[in-house]
């Protein structure tokens, strides 16, 4: 046996980049194309069925083909009404960097809620009176929770989130908040609760960081990026990177390396590497749909925003239940599909693996097909138009309550 080489800080912040998780994600779909993985099978004479699937949610609801970007923005529409756009239009900003602030700090919570919330739980929107479940139900509930100033330590300004006031976040709050209760289960609450604390105490550690023109606040990321971009561009790529760095240390009980946290990144004994990386397999969901989330604010506050393609798609539920449910992926063991897994388990890394390198064969035949390229159609157009919404709709289709194919046993952090 050879001995690798012992870990070194670059070797871990090489795994805190999208090419990392892109890397490894055809790594993963070569072994599964050789028929070299424990708990899957890939048959890719089924993506077709996939693309005619995605084609036909885009041709329904962006039949013009203007699509936005799969970002926490749009689950803030209810009923075709944009709730966030209407309040920050109503309100006073001094200028466009102080919208752009309020705007990280409503989505880098709301993202970091997001990890789903389970098939019983429902949010009771007091606008239209409907009970809204999953992430529309969780980005309103947070939404309102932000406008409301629930995240804010001042009686003068609600539309922020202050570092000190979440470094101290209850549970309790979080309950109240998201209307839980005995009839109305949210997967994962304490966990969601406890990252929000990380969060709090880790932007007042890095006042550098999060309190350049203000105190701590997850706005305070904005003028950190800014300044990384010069004030006039800045990468796709290169926000996600700084998002790992300055987030990564808020992630529980996961796996570090030269002691450099490593975020969503997990083991799989089949991904060879002749260095000390050997065995990881970076997949940084969450992190990637932050990112997502924060090139809005940053073109609104007159940033160019590139190489968007540059970031993978999402190692998530919809998007490789999508694979799973149109048989493109297989269960080798059909027992598994009535088992729940860890999120740690050779299982679901395969599987959150195989759904980035699928998406990216998936986005190719998508432009085929629509006579579109990555820059006329970007992977993050794919997965709004696309992708996630197919994946629901198949899940639908298929089981009652709409869950996913394989069950995956969430604290509340990861999905």
């Amino acid at each position: 046996m050879i001995a690798l080489p012992a870990a070194t800080e670059h070797d871990a912040l090489a795994l805190l980049t999208a090419q990392a998780v892109r890397s490894r994600a055809k790594l993963m779909l070569e072994l599964g194309l050789r028929g070299e993985l424990s708990h899957f099978t890939v048959h890719l004479d089924r993506m077709d069925g996939v693309a005619d699937a995605v084609l036909a949610t885009i041709a329904k609801a962006y039949p013009s083909l203007d699509i936005p970007f799969h970002a926490r923005w749009r689950h803030f529409a209810i009923d075709g009404a944009d709730r966030w756009d209407k309040i920050a239009s109503a309100a006073s900003w001094p200028d466009r960097a102080a919208r752009a602030r309020a705007e990280f700090d409503l989505a880098i919570v709301s993202v970091l809620l997001d990890a789903g919330a389970g098939a019983a739980w429902r949010y009771k929107d007091a606008v239209s009176g409907k009970a809204i479940g999953r992430s529309e139900g969780l980005a309103l509930a947070s939404l309102d929770m932000f406008a409301s100033g629930a995240f804010s330590n001042s009686a003068r300004d609600w539309f922020r989130v202050d570092a000190g006031k979440l470094a101290e976040f209850s549970a309790s709050a979080l309950e109240r908040g998201f209307q839980v209760g005995a009839d109305n289960p949210l997967v994962g609450l304490e966990g969601r609760a406890d990252l929000l604390r990380r969060l709090g105490r880790q932007m007042i550690s890095r006042k550098d960081i999060f309190g350049r023109r203000d105190t701590p606040r997850p706005g305070g990321l904005f003028d950190h990026l800014v300044a990384q971009g010069g004030g006039d561009a800045i990468a796709a790529p290169s926000i996600l990177r700084e998002v790992l760095l300055q987030l990564g240390p808020i992630w529980p009980s996961r796996l570090s390396l030269a002691g450099v946290s490593l975020g969503d990144c997990w083991k799989h004994p089949a991904i060879k590497t002749d260095n000390a990386t050997s065995g990881l397999v970076p997949l940084h969901k969450l992190s990637q749909w932050l990112t997502y989330s924060l090139i809005e604010p940053l073109q609104r506050a007159g940033l160019e925003v590139n190489d968007i393609d540059g970031l993978t798609g999402l190692a998530e539920y919809r998007n490789g239940g999508l694979f799973v449910d149109l048989g493109v992926l297989a269960l080798r063991d059909a027992d598994d599909a009535e088992r729940a897994h860890e999120v740690d388990s050779t299982l679901v890394v395969e599987w959150r693996s195989l759904t980035v390198a699928l998406l990216d064969l998936l986005a190719e035949k998508v432009r085929a097909r629509l006579h579109r390229d990555a820059a006329s159609l970007p992977l993050a157009s794919l997965l709004e138009g696309g992708s996630w919404a197919a994946g629901r709709a198949a899940a639908y289709a298929r089981r009652a309550d709409g869950s996913p194919p394989i069950k995956v046993i969430s604290d509340g952090t990861v999905f």
